[in-house]
């Protein structure tokens, strides 16, 4: 039979299409540190297993298929009455566990491993960058160095970076593909990531998670100098980058895309969104009084005002009281309620 030219058309158009793929820039099969390389090798693994349970299994179904076709020679063919097979049984049974065995081992080994410094930079000082994400934005302090950079971040390569990771906001994911792993960041509480750059070079680094309009622009760049260029850019910044003032830092953190910033000083100095203490907290539930996401609350501990019987004191009370009957009221009015 002859193909027509939409046959041919066809034929040639699909294994373009497969090509197409190869356009398409794998970072995380081009590792630029050991975390992602231990990340690369775990993945490699997996796919070595995955392809030969997947050769086997299609050619145990060709094979199978093949010898048990309907033939001329056994049109009358019944098969016998089995009651099972305890052997095959075990096999089939015991196989799968191997497999999962084969795999869950070097994948435990793998994630504790990303917990700690990557081996064979264990006598060299990590520098500590505290990484805080907001809605649409990441910002990066250096507490050492006393300054602070918004949607990107200079490291010194082939020494230790230990990353601190909160957020201001939404939880949200921090990944930088060339060098490792990616990690959640959420509010009142802190984790921990250990990345190393091999050589000088620029890296993409995103948000993962999706928390609204602005995520896909959600984007840093990574910059990994010399030690000596690192120190040169950090003077710089130190003598000619602005203050980050309280009142710009209450502008920085409302929801929207900026561009790169750079700063003098940290906002660790009026608020770390890590703590969980009563000092200092993120309170979502309070934009329409206090104005922006991830406003810093300087309060008294209640607790302070609570009698020795755990109980609230009159005035507490009468507070509590008068703000139900206030709220009461809002709700029966049908007021309106503006806040971010």
């Amino acid at each position: 039979m002859k193909l027509n030219k939409f046959g041919l058309s066809l034929m040639a158009f699909i294994p373009l299409l497969f090509l197409s793929g190869c356009e398409t820039n794998m970072v995380v099969f081009e590792p630029q540190g050991p975390a992602a390389r231990a990340i690369l090798d775990l993945i490699n693994w997996s796919l070595i297993w995955m392809l030969l349970i997947v050769v086997f299994v299609f050619g145990l179904f060709g094979y199978i298929v093949w010898k048990y076709r309907e033939r001329k020679d056994n049109l009358d063919y019944e098969p016998p009455e089995e009651h099972g097979s305890t052997l095959l049984e075990i096999i089939w049974t015991g196989i799968p566990i191997l497999i999962v065995i084969a795999l869950t081992i070097p994948t435990v080994k793998t994630l504790y491993s990303l917990e700690e410094v990557p081996k064979g930079y264990e006598d060299k000082e990590p520098i500590t960058i505290n990484v805080t994400s907001a809605d649409w934005k990441w910002i990066f302090s250096y507490p050492e160095e006393g300054i602070e950079t918004v949607n990107y971040v200079n490291i010194p390569e082939d020494r230790p970076v230990h990353f601190k990771l909160t957020s201001a906001s939404t939880m949200q994911s921090f990944w930088i593909p060339a060098l490792g792993g990616q990690k959640y960041t959420m509010g009142k509480m802190e984790t921990d990531m250990y990345l190393v750059a091999d050589n000088p070079g620029s890296y993409e680094g995103r948000n993962t998670n999706f928390n609204g309009k602005g995520y896909a622009d959600m984007q840093f760049e990574v910059l990994s100098q010399t030690q000596k260029d690192f120190d040169e850019w950090v003077k710089e910044v130190q003598k000619t980058a602005p203050k980050l003032s309280e009142k710009k830092y209450e502008q920085l953190l409302e929801p929207n895309n900026l561009g790169r910033l750079t700063f003098s000083n940290t906002h660790l100095e009026y608020v770390d969104h890590s703590k969980m203490d009563s000092k200092t907290y993120t309170n979502p539930d309070m934009y329409e009084t206090h104005g922006y996401r991830g406003k810093t609350f300087e309060e008294e501990d209640n607790y302070k005002n609570k009698d020795a019987s755990g109980h609230m004191n009159h005035d507490e009370h009468m507070d509590m009281d008068m703000d139900m009957e206030h709220d009461e009221t809002e709700e029966a009015s049908g007021g309106d309620h503006h806040g971010h």
